[in-house]
């Protein structure tokens, strides 16, 4: 049976990555080896992370604007504390609004002073705080642009004197931003981008060599802009399967094309959640995700009926994080409509068998 899958990450990708990437592991490019087996060093490979770099800054329209592409390790969580590494030096202002923001807190704190500029843990982290002032003397301002547990995203960023970073591993590629406005931008690749293993980071270069510590080789974003991303060994796997998935998206209409397909899939679900009066919401309509939908039963005594419904039906990964239970679909950019069309399907059955 077919599965629909809503899975937070790691997520769904387009099957053409699938069919093209899982042909390398048996032979790469013709060469009579597999992606999992050739040198990081290789042409073949080094050509591969040239061209994930230079699809990641076109794409996000960055390219000859000053910043520099890389491919990392350790996932957003080790960005958490390379972002502080490399930029705090005495205080830095951050938006607290669920998980994520609190553990890149947490870390941030470890090198310097961190002024939590609001924070929408009052309410379960359901909304996005929206009157708050950053103070003028920080480091930098650092924000999660979308939150897959609680299902809230920014829909609008700060204008700051200090360098603006954000966290887009649940939502980039997936919708238009003037990217301009951002000096640092990272993303855990397993959501829109590729499998887990790899990170993208986009730093704007003028922005580093500020901080007056000794930054160990591997923390420092310097070292792997000197070496292009290869002063280890990268995720080999992980950097080809993001390449095969740009590409896609640069051939599927670019960033543009993805957010109009998302508003759809989005539109689509939550009309559902807001007509049928047995669902509701959990974030606040205005800070609704684009990219998770998080919605709960009105009525509980309903969960065991309907989750038999929807796994029945061949949907995967539809179930809520434990922080705010009920249910998430997660509708990254290869997630088909006609997928979101059979969970709306499900919940107007649902509906007709109470």
């Amino acid at each position: 049976m077919k599965k629909h899958n809503f899975s937070a990450g790691p997520c769904i990708l387009p099957q053409e990555v699938f069919k093209e990437a899982s042909q390398a592991i048996l032979d790469f490019n013709d060469s009579g080896l597999s992606i999992l087996e050739i040198s990081h060093r290789s042409p073949d490979f080094v050509a591969v992370m040239d061209e994930a770099q230079a699809l990641a800054l076109e794409l996000l329209g960055l390219k000859g604007k000053g910043y520099k592409a890389l491919f990392l390790q350790g996932g957003a969580s080790m960005q958490f504390l390379m972002v502080a590494y490399n930029l705090l030096e005495e205080k830095a202002a951050y938006l607290n609004t669920g998980t994520w923001s609190t553990k890149a807190i947490k870390e941030a704190k470890l090198f310097g002073e961190i002024e939590e500029v609001a924070s929408s843990k009052d309410k379960n982290f359901n909304y996005i705080p929206k009157s708050y002032s950053i103070p003028d003397e920080v480091d930098y301002f650092h924000c999660t642009s979308n939150n897959t547990i609680f299902g809230t995203q920014m829909k609008e960023f700060p204008s700051t004197a200090s360098p603006l970073v954000c966290d887009m591993s649940s939502d980039i590629f997936s919708r238009e931003l003037d990217f301009s406005k951002f000096d640092l931008i990272y993303a855990g690749a397993q959501k829109n981008m590729g499998p887990a293993g790899t990170t993208l980071v986009v730093v704007k270069e003028d922005i580093l060599g500020k901080v007056s510590r000794e930054i160990p080789s591997m923390m420092s974003y310097s070292t792997h802009i000197g070496k292009d991303s290869m002063f280890n060994t990268p995720a080999v796997y992980a950097v080809y399967v993001s390449m095969l998935t740009l590409r896609w998206i640069k051939a599927n209409g670019g960033i543009k094309a993805m957010e109009e397909r998302n508003q759809k899939k989005a539109e689509l679900i939550y009309n559902e959640i807001d007509r049928n009066p047995l669902f509701k919401g959990f974030a606040a309509n205005e800070d609704r995700s684009v990219m998770n939908a998080t919605f709960n039963l009105v009525d509980e005594s309903h969960k065991d009926t309907f989750d038999q419904m929807w796994k029945g039906a061949g949907v995967n990964g539809l179930n809520g994080h434990r922080s705010v239970g009920g249910y998430r679909a997660s509708m990254y950019n290869a997630l088909p409509i006609e997928s979101v069309q059979v969970v709306v399907d499900l919940m107007k059955e649902l509906e007709k068998k109470i």
